[in-house]
């Protein structure tokens, strides 16, 4: 797997403020220390659980299993490689799974919202809405 892959897997566990311990919970048949191990890359993982932490961490699962299969050839231009290690914060991903529960007309609107010009007076609502849905469990 690599040292790279295991840069990686620190980064997106840390920015997403968990212990290796914490995410090792979060991940089929890892303790804290093989999670240890293969940020260090001394220790592979399976896809499965670079899935499971990509899951747990809001990272694209592409750009762990990419990594792990040493996808990083000069031929990627720097738009791809971008893309590939795009990362997601947890209120983006909150977001999106609030999107995808919302009705037809609610997710026509936030996509209005999104592209139109005046759009400060509907985010405003729309974050103020979000917020309402975050607060409220």
């Amino acid at each position: 797997m690599g040292k790279k892959v295991g840069n990686l897997i620190k980064k997106a566990r840390t920015e997403a403020g968990l212990t290796q311990e914490q995410l090792a919970r979060k991940v089929r048949d890892a303790s804290a220390s093989d999670i240890g191990k293969a940020e260090r890359g001394e220790k592979d993982l399976t896809q499965e659980q670079l899935k499971q932490i990509a899951k747990a961490t809001g990272v694209t699962q592409k750009s762990l299993l990419d990594a792990a299969k040493g996808f990083s050839s000069g031929k990627t231009s720097s738009s791809s490689a971008a893309k590939s290690s795009m990362q997601v914060t947890a209120a983006e991903k909150r977001l999106v799974q609030l999107y995808r529960k919302a009705d037809a007309s609610s997710k026509r609107a936030a996509l209005k919202a999104l592209k139109a010009d005046e759009t400060e007076e509907m985010l405003t609502t729309l974050l103020e809405g979000a917020i309402d849905l975050f607060t409220k469990k």
